[in-house]
């Protein structure tokens, strides 16, 4: 057997609240849309992982789902002109990424990154 994806499922009243959020912040297009499902994705070329955690790393909360991206200081820049919630401030952190942590719609806590 090989994995060939792995897919965080939201809980939601409203999939449709997801599109200002994963759509046009986070770039992904509605891949699938059956209404009472949503999916967004990519056709990027991705390494399926899964992680737990006891802890946010740097006194952070545990994020619900970490997002890698190219550039994170853009991605911090629109989520603060976006007026959306972060959690925790872009900063290095010492294990070889930066990152921050933002809240989604659903009140997720999404950590996007970027290794240095």
């Amino acid at each position: 057997m090989s994995i060939r994806r792995i897919v965080p499922n939201l809980k939601t009243a409203d999939p449709a609240k997801a599109k200002e959020f994963y759509g046009n912040f986070l770039g992904l297009d509605v891949v699938m849309d059956q209404g009472w499902i949503v999916t967004y994705g990519s056709d990027a070329k991705m390494r399926p992982q899964i992680s737990f955690m006891s802890e946010g790393g740097s006194g952070a909360p545990v994020p619900d789902i970490s997002v890698e991206v190219d550039d994170v200081d853009e991605a911090y820049a629109r989520a603060k002109s976006a007026d959306y919630e972060i959690v925790h401030e872009l900063r290095n952190e010492p294990w070889g990424v930066r990152r921050f942590f933002v809240r989604d719609p659903f009140g997720a806590i999404v950590n996007i990154l970027a290794h240095e």
